[in-house]
């Protein structure tokens, strides 16, 4: 396989991460998939060492608050913390893909206000554990299409409307609120506001039942006569300044969401090489695959999907990382991470039969933890739309 080496700053930091999912994670998988919705008291303690971390400096951006364009040209090649973000989440969802969407102060709200809050609601939301609400009953990819408003009376911003399937929209400090200041404008009209859990008007109203990540809560929240102050939207208000500001979140939070697909499905690569050599099944990378027998040919076409989706996911963040526009990459990795981790994730349980097909092994939960991320943060279909735009140049207008 190929083996690209983990800058020199980020080993023991990655290695941290590795321990904390073989000690902590994927030991606490099976008994928070049972107990869904029963919250894993066990992350408190991990929260509070990953802030410890990112406050010493020693934790190299950890977790999804540490994402945030700082490079600049002269700054020269930088791995910063958007790499650094990615290697330590493939590793925590080698553990367990539920539980790290479970870690508090380390949603994906949490990266939309460290990409494009400003340096005072940077400090104001410092600490805050934040979740993104994006999806209505009646708009999920299109987000262009998000019905809930936002009406400016006075020094505040009068949201009305109903999310659903808001990660850790129950357990959180406050949500990340995508809202439209006018219906008429579409895409330009779109802002994102930080609600506070206590605010008069936002009700929780359900969790769900889900198929997978079940140790991770996803709500359904409504909003009504719900007043935000002005100084929690994030970004600018210019109704001019369109939806690239708010978009700009997704160029930051696709690659994680991917680097979760890659280690979700290296977890699974690795478990079901294992029950393959016990069965007499042996992978030899010096002979042809289809001179092998079928599982192990199966198994190298796998790991040379996960390789590619590796590197997809790899070549986002760091072209983040270095101030370079990365909607295409971020994109291509999402759409090849996402698809990639389930397609492995479901041959593995196949290869495997019976072991993988029932709970003795976790290969069966990490197929229905895998579904999820050729989901969330935009389907499989959004994502191939973004890059068929990219490439050919045409805008959101002219190519739908």
């Amino acid at each position: 396989m190929i083996n690209l080496e983990t800058p020199r700053k980020f080993r023991a930091f990655v290695n941290q991460a590795h321990q904390v999912a073989a000690e902590m994670l994927r030991p606490n998988s099976r008994r928070y998939d049972l107990a869904e919705h029963e919250y894993p008291v066990e992350l408190d303690m991990l929260a509070a060492m990953v802030d410890g971390l990112g406050a010493s400096g020693t934790g190299s951006g950890a977790g999804a608050s540490g994402v945030r364009r700082t490079a600049t040209a002269e700054d020269g090649v930088v791995n910063g913390s958007n790499l650094s973000s990615v290697l330590s989440i493939m590793e925590m969802c080698w553990g367990d893909v539920g539980l790290l969407l479970s870690m508090p102060r380390q949603g994906l709200g949490n990266s939309a206000i460290a990409s494009v809050a400003s340096d005072e609601q940077l400090r104001r939301f410092d600490g805050v554990w934040a979740a993104m609400a994006i999806t209505e009953p009646g708009c999920g990819s299109d987000s262009a299409g998000i019905q809930t408003t936002a009406r400016l009376d006075g020094d505040a911003y009068v949201l009305d409307g109903e999310k659903i399937f808001v990660t850790a929209g129950g357990r959180c400090d406050a949500v990340v609120v995508w809202a439209t200041l006018d219906k008429s404008l579409g895409r330009a009209a779109i802002k994102s506001f930080v609600v506070m859990k206590d605010t008069p008007g936002m009700t929780v109203e359900r969790l769900e039942h889900k198929l997978g990540i079940r140790a991770s809560d996803t709500a359904t929240i409504r909003f009504e006569n719900c007043r935000v102050p002005v100084a929690n939207l994030l970004g600018s208000a210019d109704i001019d300044k369109g939806f690239a500001g708010v978009m700009q979140t997704f160029d930051n939070t696709r690659p994680l969401v991917a680097a979760m697909a890659v280690g979700c499905a290296r977890a699974a690569l690795e478990l079901t090489r294992e029950l393959l050599s016990e069965a007499g099944v042996q992978i030899d990378y010096d002979r042809p695959a289809h001179r092998q027998n079928a599982a192990a040919a199966t198994y190298l076409s796998m790991e040379s999907d996960w390789e590619a989706a590796y590197l997809l996911t790899l070549q986002a963040a760091w072209m983040a990382d270095n101030g370079q526009p990365n909607s295409l990459q971020a994109s291509m990795a999402k759409a090849k991470a996402g698809r990639t981790a389930n397609e492995i994730t479901l041959r593995c349980v196949e290869l495997t039969g019976p072991l993988g097909y029932t709970e003795h092994h976790l290969l069966e939960k990490w197929s229905r933890d895998s579904k999820i991320l050729d989901i969330f943060e935009g389907t499989q279909q959004i994502q191939q739309l973004i890059v068929a735009r990219r490439l050919l140049g045409k805008t959101s207008a002219e190519l739908k």
